[in-house]
């Protein structure tokens, strides 16, 4: 499994039951250095190396919460393409769009889990930036590999999507 988010001793709790690998990649550290980089080649070659060596045994769950909203297009098809790479085939990724708000906060949140149904988001306080609000059909475009296996507004405002490679 690879978690796109933070570290949290939460979420290591909530997957100690399960035999797995928990790879973690804070990737909003290198949110900067991809969106505005312009050569794709570029891109890729960045967001390959912020991600995790490949294994012999490859990823079967990716977590990429609200991380979806704060890569531009090119970076969002350069970080989900190497992601692919690393993944088994009928993976599946999990994203938080942000698709009723127009603004969002400056820099991604924290999901910590709390029981095995919910999960509370951490936003640092303060400045906003607008948000993406990205379509089906936009991801389609920027995630060619991958198809909505399922997706549903949730309460917040947030569209919640299950991708499948």
């Amino acid at each position: 499994m690879l978690d796109l988010g933070s570290v949290h001793s939460a979420t290591l709790r909530a997957f100690a039951g399960f035999r797995c690998r928990l790879e973690f990649v804070e990737l909003a550290d290198g949110l900067d250095s991809l969106n505005g980089e312009i050569d794709a080649r570029r891109i890729r070659q960045q967001a390959d190396a912020l991600l995790p060596v490949r294994h012999t045994e490859p990823i079967d769950i990716v977590l990429c919460w609200d991380l979806i909203n704060y890569l531009n297009q090119p970076a969002l098809t350069a970080v989900m393409e190497c992601i692919a790479l690393r993944c088994k085939r009928g993976a599946l990724a999990h994203g938080l769009v942000y698709y009723s708000a127009k603004a969002m906060p400056e820099r991604p949140s924290t999901f910590v889990p709390v029981d095995d149904q919910r999960i509370v988001q951490h936003t640092t306080p303060g400045r906003e930036r607008p948000a993406p609000r990205y379509s089906p059909e936009d991801l389609a475009r920027c995630m060619p590999r991958y198809s909505v296996e399922r997706g549903r507004l949730l309460r917040n405002g947030m569209q919640e999507f299950l991708f499948k490679l």
